[in-house]
């Protein structure tokens, strides 16, 4: 069941994104914008662009050696954004290999977890 009802990011990279939360005990996802993303707390902590690029909220000294080992780049949702200087931008290449990028989203959902939670603007019932 595709978690996004409506999007304009690319299917096969949608799949991908979505078996690698599948991998990954506790993981939900959401989706706004068009695009999908996680957060606990109120925290994001991964979610794909608009455009299809991954991105995984890291601590340090894990987005460092990430970025290294991986060629990677910091990630950017939209190009004419800013960088989100937390997050990696997953390369094309190791979006398929969900075995590798398992424990980097492991580590940034455990991250997300030690974050100050943000209010809720939802009102109580």
């Amino acid at each position: 069941m595709p978690m996004v009802k409506k999007t304009t990011v690319p299917p096969e990279k949608l799949k991908l994104y979505e078996k690698l939360l599948a991998s990954t005990p506790g993981i939900a996802s959401k989706s706004n914008f068009g695009a999908a993303y996680t957060a606990v707390n109120g925290n994001m902590y991964s979610m794909i662009s608009k455009y299809g690029v991954v991105g995984i909220r890291l601590p340090e000294p894990v987005r460092t050696a990430f970025l290294e080992k991986h060629d990677a780049t910091i990630f950017r949702a939209d190009p004419a954004w800013p960088p989100n200087k937390e997050y990696v931008a997953v390369p094309d290449a190791l979006l398929p290999k969900t075995a590798i990028l398992r424990p980097y989203l492991q580590a940034s959902y455990e991250y997300a977890q030690t974050l100050k939670p943000k209010p809720t603007t939802k009102k109580s019932p």
